[in-house]
């Protein structure tokens, strides 16, 4: 077989499917806070579609009950678990140079 031809062939390497995050049973809601969870960063960042392999309209659904819960209060907005922590050895000091009157 010539070397052009066996660039077009495709590899028949078997693939696991992989489960859909979200089942049938399962139900899109504000409520739902394991469900709503899984779809947040560490960060609190909604996480985008190819990340969760969601379709469309289930991403669709699932940014709105996470916006439904930050407005209620059941879910924050910002992650804090890790706080800023400002030590003074690390904060910065600036100092301002007295500029020269030229007269």
């Amino acid at each position: 077989m010539d070397k052009s031809k066996r660039l077009f062939l495709k590899s028949k390497r078997s693939f696991r499917r992989r489960l859909p995050p979200i089942q049938s049973g399962d139900r899109i809601d504000y409520k739902n806070m394991g469900l709503i969870s899984r779809f947040i960063s560490e960060q609190g960042k909604i996480l985008s579609r190819r990340v969760n392999r969601l379709t469309l309209k289930q991403q669709r659904l699932i940014t709105i009950a996470i916006k439904q819960a930050r407005i209620l209060s059941s879910l924050p907005f910002l992650n804090n678990e890790k706080q800023f922590e400002k030590n003074e050895s690390t904060a910065r000091t600036t100092t301002f140079k007295k500029k020269k009157n030229r007269n």
